[in-house]
């Protein structure tokens, strides 16, 4: 037999589904910018290995000469991404949904298990609870990291009126770089995100949309004194 059991309250779907359009835009006109002065490469003794991004990736998606569009964007998003960003912390922490968001005493050497278990290295499932270790790290993960943005976003917006943030950080040229880790720390965890969306299937998304989730009910433990099925009456 089964049940419904809310999974998720409304303010946590409607932040999460906000927050996903809003870190999409800040990426795209975040690499509208990037294309202007894209400088970052992997290299070996010297030698270019790999190198963010080719020009065929701007023409592809149309980014190049879009640098004013993409600043107007990324200034203007940037206040809703962090409203968003508080928003969703803040209900957390008053409604106690923080408990089954962070890290608990061994979340770190069980998350190993989930992943072993997740590429089929492992059999035995490890404890699940709303969330597993690995997510919790993760989804803990991602609200540092959007400290983190808005944090080296502003030093590189504002590097003279928020100058001893920019030193802070380690000067301009630093709090650009790590600006844009983080964003590539998005794109993967967006790649990672989906992937086991789909892995957990229709049930786990649509708890995601409606905020409940179908689980098999546990049948009622016969009151005491109570004669079961099949038992002789004397």
């Amino acid at each position: 037999m089964k049940q419904l059991e809310l999974k998720h309250p409304l303010a946590v779907r409607w932040l999460h589904w906000i927050n996903f359009p809003m870190l999409a835009l800040m990426i795209w006109s975040g690499l509208l910018i990037y294309w202007a002065n894209d400088v970052y490469q992997v290299e070996i003794s010297g030698h270019e290995v790999f190198r963010f991004f080719p020009q065929p990736f701007y023409d592809a998606l149309g980014i190049s000469s879009h640098l004013a569009r993409g600043l107007s964007l990324h200034f203007f998003f940037m206040w809703f991404f962090t409203v968003n960003g508080v928003l969703y912390v803040a209900y957390t922490l008053v409604s106690g949904e923080w408990r089954s968001l962070v890290p608990v005493a061994g979340s770190f050497r069980r998350a190993g298990l989930v992943m072993l278990h997740d590429l089929h290295l492992r059999k035995a499932p490890p404890p699940q609870g709303k969330y597993n270790d690995a997510q919790r790290i993760a989804y803990s993960g991602v609200i540092v990291m959007g400290f983190g943005s808005v944090v080296t976003g502003l030093a590189i917006y504002k590097p003279l009126q928020a100058a001893w943030l920019t030193a802070l950080l380690g000067g301009y040229e630093c709090a650009r770089i790590e600006h844009f880790i983080l964003m590539i720390g998005y794109v993967l965890f967006f790649l990672v995100h989906i992937a086991q969306v789909i892995r957990a299937g229709w049930s786990n998304f649509r708890s995601m949309i409606a905020g409940y989730e179908v689980i098999d009910a546990v049948p009622a433990s016969p009151a005491p004194g109570k004669t079961g099925e099949g038992e002789a009456t004397r």
